[in-house]
C-alpha cells in the first residue's frame, strides 16, 4: 500500500493465457505473448501440451499443462476443467487473464468467478454455434447466448473481438458496448513472410485450415470440380485436417475420397506455411464466418491473391478489386468464376497480390498487434476493468 493508501500494483503482473492446445498458442498467440513479456509481464501459459512444451517455454514463458477434453459438452468434463483452471487461478494469483477463443473464454470465466484478476475474453470468430445451421448448433445457440450474457456482464470482465461484425454481434447479445474492444487478428510475422514469386506451371489455389464443412471446404471442392472443366490444369492444394472436437468436422471416409480426385493434393498440417504459398498462385478461403482468418493473413503477407466469402472475418482482409474476389457463402458456382478468374490473369494476381502485402504491413504486422494488446492490458489493469 502506498503512503496515500491506494493499493501498488506489481511491478511485473503475472498474466495467464487460457488456450486449449499449445499449438494453437504458439500459432495464433505468440506476437502478443512476446510483447508483453518485454513490456514487464510476467507470462504464464495453461493449455493442454502436446509436444510443444520445449517451443513455450524456450520463449521466457511458464506453462501450466491441463487434461483439456477440447470440444466436450459432457458436464464432467467441463467441471474438471473448471476445477483446474480455478486451482491454478487461486495459486498464480493473476494480475490479468487472457482466455484465447470461445471455450477457453467460457471455462476461464467460470473459474475466475469470485476471484480478483481481470478477464479479458478473446474471441477469434464466434464458433460452431453462431456458424452452423443445423438443429444442434441453433440450439447451443440459445444455450451458449445465454451464458455469454451472464459471465461478460460480471465485474472486471472485458470482451476482446477481431471484427466490428463480431462486435455488434455481441452487443445484439446483449453485451455492453464499454467492455468490448477490437484488435484486428493476432498479428503476422511480415519479416519471416515476405512476397514470394510465382513458381511455373499450371494455375495452383490453396486452401488452408480445418476440414470443416463450416470452412466451405466442401463448397470449395465442387467449385475446383467446375472450374475444371473450363481449364483442366487448375490444381488445388489442402493444407489442414479434420478436427474431430468440431461438430462440423469432415468424415475421414469423405476427405479419402478427396484424395482421388484429379488435379487435389491433401498435405495434412504444415509446419512451415510458407512451403504453400510457394507452390500456390492464389489463395481461398469461403468460409461462413470468420474472426479475422490467419490463413489469409498469411497469403497475403506472402504476396497472394485471395478469394474469400464475403462474410464477416474475411472481409476484413480480402476486399473486393483491392486485392481479393469475393464471393457469397456456399456458392460453387461463384467460387468456380473466381478461380478462374485469377488462374487465366497473371496481371490481376499481381495486382492483388501486392494490395494484399501492402495492406497487412500497414494494419496486421505483428509488432503493430502485440504494441495494441499490450496497450489494452495496461489500460485495464489501471482501470481494475474495461
Amino acid at each position: 500500500m502506498n503512503a496515500d493508501g491506494a493499493v501498488a500494483r506489481p511491478t511485473h503482473p503475472a498474466l495467464v493465457y487460457l488456450v486449449t492446445d499449445d499449438w494453437y498458442f504458439l500459432s495464433h498467440r505468440l506476437p502478443m505473448a512476446c510483447a508483453a513479456r518485454d513490456a514487464g509481464f510476467r507470462v504464464h501459459v495453461a493449455t493442454r501440451v502436446s509436444g510443444r512444451a520445449v517451443d513455450i517455454v524456450a520463449h521466457g514463458f511458464e506453462l501450466h499443462p491441463l487434461d483439456w477434453c477440447r470440444g466436450s459438452l459432457n458436464p464432467r468434463d467441463v467441471f474438471d476443467i473448471v476445477r483446474q483452471v480455478r486451482a491454478l487461478y487461486r495459486r498464480l494469483r493473476p494480475a490479468i487473464v487472457h482466455h484465447v477463443a470461445l471455450q477457453p473464454s467460457v471455462i476461464g470465466s467460470l473459474a475466475a468467478l469470485g476471484l480478483p484478476p481481470v478477464r479479458l475474453n478473446a474471441l477469434a470468430g464466434l464458433g460452431y454455434g453462431f456458424t452452423s445451421r443445423s438443429v444442434k448448433a441453433r440450439l447451443v445457440n440459445v444455450v451458449l447466448s445465454a451464458l455469454l450474457r451472464f459471465l461478460f456482464s460480471r465485474p472486471r470482465t472485458a470482451v476482446l473481438v477481431q471484427n466490428p461484425d463480431d462486435r455488434e454481434a455481441l452487443r445484439r447479445l446483449g453485451v455492453a458496448d464499454d467492455v468490448l474492444s477490437t484488435i484486428a487478428g493476432s498479428g503476422v510475422d511480415t519479416e519471416n513472410l515476405v512476397p514470394l514469386p510465382e513458381r511455373e506451371g499450371p494455375p495452383t489455389a490453396a486452401f488452408v485450415g480445418r476440414l470443416l464443412d463450416d470452412k466451405g471446404i466442401r463448397t470449395l471442392m465442387a467449385a475446383h470440380a467446375i472450374a475444371r472443366q473450363h481449364a483442366g490444369d487448375l490444381r488445388l492444394l489442402v493444407a489442414g485436417s479434420a478436427d474431430a472436437a468440431n461438430p462440423s468436422s469432415i468424415p475421414d471416409e469423405e476427405i479419402e475420397g478427396w484424395r482421388r480426385r484429379p488435379g487435389v493434393e491433401l498435405l495434412g498440417h504444415v509446419e512451415d506455411i510458407r512451403e504453400v504459398w510457394k507452390r500456390a498462385h492464389v489463395a481461398v478461403l469461403p468460409s461462413r464466418r470468420e474472426g479475422l482468418p490467419k490463413s489469409l493473413l498469411e497469403a497475403a503477407a506472402c504476396g497472394r491473391p485471395l478469394i474469400a466469402t464475403d462474410v464477416p472475418g474475411c472481409r476484413e482482409i480480402a476486399q473486393a478489386d483491392v486485392n481479393a474476389i469475393l464471393v457469397p457463402p456456399d456458392d460453387a458456382d461463384a467460387l468456380a468464376q473466381a478461380l478462374l478468374a485469377l488462374a487465366r490473369d497473371a496481371g490481376l494476381r499481381r495486382r492483388f497480390g501486392a494490395a494484399a502485402r501492402q495492406m497487412v504491413e500497414a494494419r496486421f504486422a505483428a509488432d503493430r498487434i502485440g504494441k495494441e494488446t499490450v496497450a489494452l492490458y495496461q489500460r485495464l489493469l489501471a482501470s481494475d476493468g474495461p
